[in-house]
């Protein structure tokens, strides 16, 4: 009969903050072992020493390498790669031989822990029992006596080895946050904090539950000071808007201002000189989060991302931020006034939300212009833009518009043409417009216009094919005018 690993989880450091179920498993167990550096000592076997007893056999896992440089052939990765293969081979001896296995992990074994990498070697072939700890996220929050989110904040959990501008990208777009293996990177942390403009609200707390541990604020940590049992920390904003002794004076009500930014199809070459300048101003950036995303970091800036389908929500955000006097930008792809955002601010403005905030419209280049550039210029006459949505009105009235605009022979941009619970509208369309159309009536399916996955099709009326339509295409279907030739469409300004 074969043993059993256990990843045990210990906890952050203090002893007394380990599990019931870990001591009496470390106290039972016939194999401890731990990873541990050439020099021998385990930061996990000292915390789950008093649990230890007479008798036991102890397997070092020693690392080959930690931050020197190695002369294996694969390098740092190849180094670690055999080192788990044969850590696994070791601990395969003693389960093969019925002994019970305790692997000793800092804080929890699925949370960045050694332990997973034992576990997926071994975990086919034995019987494999995680058993959870306390994260140092956990014990950093209750040192420090902030909670980490309440309510609906979003809490998230970063490598601190993620490049600085990915790292700033991620902190503008959440509440809270929580940023680990800290040592040599804590500098391009401290830089991406402050390109986020977080950097004032974060705290670096070092050896959370230790003797040792120490809680600073992050600005003024000395970069050379860092060890790897470090963290840096964003709590809770709400909390810290409520405990704040001194907060700072708001604005007169009313002096702020509301921009609605048109960011064009892609990335920033659709982008407007005016556009970027509104942008670089402003103190809160507002929109639906891959839109937020696309906006340059700038230090200082706060942005307030959310889904795709709130756009009420998120024009009451924006004009609530601008009451209290500040400058915020709300962005939209393409253009704001093309079924976007600038409509679902007035809106909000019209229903009584952010008296005295001044609104303004900034336009980009819409996603009709985009695609009828890349083919010619199917838009050279009169044409009529529509969305297929019936998310915010029904079908019998689009079907209407779509057969008033066949009938006087404009040409169509349709947005919103198909989403995966809207399969059978582009079907529909087509039928329609077929009552005054050709079927031989040129059509440009055009998807992801300026980004990496552009794909701009011609085809007819007759032939469109709405199964290889998605949410992210826009068509443009002729009048009885258009033209398609030699991969060129356009529609003559003359009758």
């Amino acid at each position: 009969m074969t043993g059993t690993l256990y990843g045990v989880g210990l906890g952050p450091g203090d002893p007394e903050l380990m599990t019931v179920k870990a001591a009496r498993l470390i106290s039972e167990a016939s194999v401890i072992a731990y990873h541990c550096a050439r020099h021998g000592r385990s930061i996990a076997r000292s915390v789950a020493e008093p649990y230890l007893r007479e008798g036991q056999i102890e397997e070092k896992l020693v690392y080959p390498v930690t931050t020197e440089t190695t002369d294996h052939p694969g390098g740092y990765e190849g180094a670690i790669a055999d080192f788990y293969e044969l850590s696994a081979k070791r601990l395969a001896e003693h389960l093969d031989a019925g002994r019970d296995v305790v692997l000793l992990c800092e804080g929890d074994p699925f949370f960045y822990g050694s332990y997973m990498y034992m576990h997926e070697r071994l975990s086919g072939r034995f019987d494999a029992v995680v058993v959870p700890g306390v994260t140092s996220v956990s014990a950093a929050s209750a040192v420090l006596g902030r909670p980490l989110v309440q309510r609906d904040e979003v809490l998230t959990v970063l490598p601190g080895t993620l490049p600085a501008p990915e790292l700033a990208r991620r902190l503008a777009d959440t509440d809270a946050a929580a940023v680990l293996k800290l040592g040599r990177t804590f500098g391009s942390v401290r830089e991406a904090l402050e390109e986020a403009g977080k950097l004032d609200d974060a705290v670096y707390v070092e050896r959370a539950t230790w003797e040792q541990q120490r809680i600073s604020p992050l600005a003024s940590v000395d970069p050379s000071t860092v060890p790897y049992f470090s963290l840096a920390l964003l709590p809770s904003p709400a909390y810290a808007s409520r405990v704040s002794p001194t907060p700072p004076a708001s604005p007169a009500a009313g002096s702020g201002e509301v921009v609605v930014v048109g960011l064009g199809p892609a990335g920033p070459e659709w982008l407007t000189p005016e556009a970027a300048a509104e942008l670089d101003a402003a103190e809160h950036i507002v929109g639906y989060g891959p839109y937020v995303a696309r906006v340059p970091q700038k230090a200082g800036q706060q942005r307030h991302a959310s889904g795709n389908r709130v756009e009420a929500d998120r024009a009451a955000e924006a004009l609530s931020l601008a009451a209290s006097g500040a400058r915020v930008a709300v962005v939209s792809s393409g253009d704001p006034g093309v079924f976007a955002m600038a409509s679902a601010v007035l809106e909000q403005v019209a229903a009584g939300h952010g008296t005295g905030v001044r609104v303004r419209i900034v336009p980009g280049v819409t996603a009709a212009q985009a695609a009828a550039s890349r083919v010619g210029a199917p838009l050279g006459h009169d044409y009529c833009v529509l969305s297929l949505s019936d998310r915010l009105k029904p079908w019998e009235i689009i079907e209407k518009r779509l057969d008033a605009a066949g009938a006087a022979d404009l040409v169509l941009a349709l947005y919103n043409p198909a989403s995966r619970s809207r399969t059978t509208q582009l079907a529909d369309a087509r039928d329609v417009l077929l009552r005054h159309r050709a079927p031989a009536t040129p059509v440009v399916v055009a998807r992801d216009v300026g980004g990496p996955e552009e794909d701009i099709r011609i085809t007819t009326l007759g032939d469109l094919d709405p199964s290889t339509v998605d949410m992210r295409c826009l068509l443009i279907v002729g009048s009885s005018r258009t033209r398609a030739e030699n991969g060129v469409v356009w529609t003559p300004r003359s009758y």
